[in-house]
């Protein structure tokens, strides 16, 4: 069995603080993705490079204090790939890629367009170049599990005020129709939501910090593994943890029997 954990950090100074480090060590995963370390190489301490013996391997954003990704595996990999080969948002942290034989685990963290029209402009641009660079994995061979923010709530389902969010960023038609063509003619798997096809509320991975949204579970489900068809065929149980908070989001975690026949072991 393979487990692997997404977890938007929301600051990993902040989410170290608040007991990440200690939760991540109790769970004995294979592979934690992690998201918005917020964080440049100058700042990562010890702890944060290698926690409990973890390999890591991390993308920083130009931008202080900004974005950045990173993927915490048991084993080190055959390869790693730091950005996706697009500049504009490789300045920006929000890939890294490991190999592990004919597995490949991807953490990534796609922009957000709630802050200004001009992010909501970059957000789009993301998707456009994105979008090859996902037909190019899926046709690579491997088995790929991409996790991460992906920033977009797919279906009305994901999210709890749908009607009043149709026309904010997460939810417009254009996002939601470019998650349909990744898991549709991409031929890409929502694991979560091949294995539990019809939860609402439990599905949800973050919360506005503005009002009572997490105490009053208006949340969005927005944080994925999206993987290849016979990786996802392999699930066997999704959860996301809300019993400690450690960021704005709540990590997700997949098992994934007999996967790891994908490394040679």
């Amino acid at each position: 069995m393979l487990k692997v954990i997404s977890a938007n950090l929301n600051g990993i100074r902040s989410a170290a603080k608040k007991g990440f480090f200690d939760w991540m060590q109790k769970q004995s995963a294979d592979f934690v993705c992690v998201q918005e370390l917020k964080a440049q190489a100058a700042d990562m301490t010890p702890e944060f490079l290698r926690p409990h013996g973890y390999h890591g391997h991390f993308h920083y954003a130009e931008k202080k204090g900004y974005s950045g990704v990173g993927v915490y595996s048991r084993y080190e990999p055959d390869a790693v790939q730091i950005g996706f080969g697009c500049a504009e948002f490789d300045a920006e942290g929000r890939y890294v890629q490991c190999d592990f034989g004919k597995l490949s685990v991807i953490s990534v963290y796609c922009p957000s367009g709630s802050s200004s029209e001009e992010r909501q402009q970059a957000k789009f641009r993301f998707l456009e170049v994105f979008l090859p660079h996902l037909e190019k994995l899926r046709a690579c061979g491997q088995e790929v599990v991409i996790c991460g923010d992906w920033n977009i709530a797919h279906k009305a389902i994901d999210l709890k005020n749908w009607k009043s969010n149709q026309k904010n960023s997460g939810f417009l038609p254009e996002e939601r129709a470019w998650m349909s063509r990744v898991l549709g003619d991409v031929g890409w798997v929502d694991v979560y939501r091949a294995l539990h096809p019809e939860t609402t509320g439990d599905a949800y991975t973050w919360w506005s910090n503005r009002g009572q949204a997490w105490a009053n579970n208006v949340g969005w489900r927005i944080d994925y593994h999206v993987s290849t068809p016979n990786l996802a065929s392999k699930a066997s149980a999704a959860s996301i943890y809300k019993t400690e908070r450690f960021s704005d989001h709540a990590p997700l975690t997949v098992e994934y029997n007999g996967a790891s026949v994908f490394m040679g072991a």
